[in-house]
């Protein structure tokens, strides 16, 4: 039997230092806490801010839209809006059209929490951009390309 390792530790070192997926997964866990923080002071998480924000339409959107825009999977969207509406920020609605269709409306509480929330979630994300060494443009344009 060889004791050879097959992978050399130098290669951990690489991984480490040029795997995109991972300097993207570090990145968004710690710009999560940054805007966590920011945002406690109004009760929220940032994923709480986004699903909210994501409401704010002139029409109430289905779940399937929503999970679009967020990326999440419908089941992962409807155990995070439990909460929301258990605070009544949001109600699940049935639609007119087509009463099997769920619609997400963002209550007035909702919509106030939100106002509330707005100038943090704004101080937060000028903090972010000043630290960025390029242009945010360019860090979102890059972000996009790959979804």
């Amino acid at each position: 039997m060889s004791n050879r390792n097959p992978l050399p530790f130098a290669i951990t070192h690489r991984v480490r230092d040029d795997c995109v997926c991972l300097h993207a997964q570090r990145a968004a866990r710690a710009l999560a806490r940054r805007f966590d923080e920011a945002l406690r002071p109004a009760g929220l998480t940032n994923g709480q801010f986004s699903l909210l924000m994501s409401l704010n339409r002139p029409q109430p959107p289905g779940i399937g839209s929503v999970s679009a825009l967020l990326a999440m999977d419908r089941t992962t969207l409807t155990a995070a809006l439990k909460p929301l509406a258990r605070r009544r920020l949001l109600k699940v609605a049935v639609g007119k059209a087509d009463r099997r269709a769920r619609l997400l409306v963002l209550t007035p509480a909702g919509r106030s929490l939100l106002a509330a929330a707005l100038p943090l979630w704004k101080k937060a994300h000028a903090e972010v951009e000043r630290l960025l060494p390029h242009s945010a443009d360019t860090l979102r344009a890059g972000l996009r390309a790959l979804c």
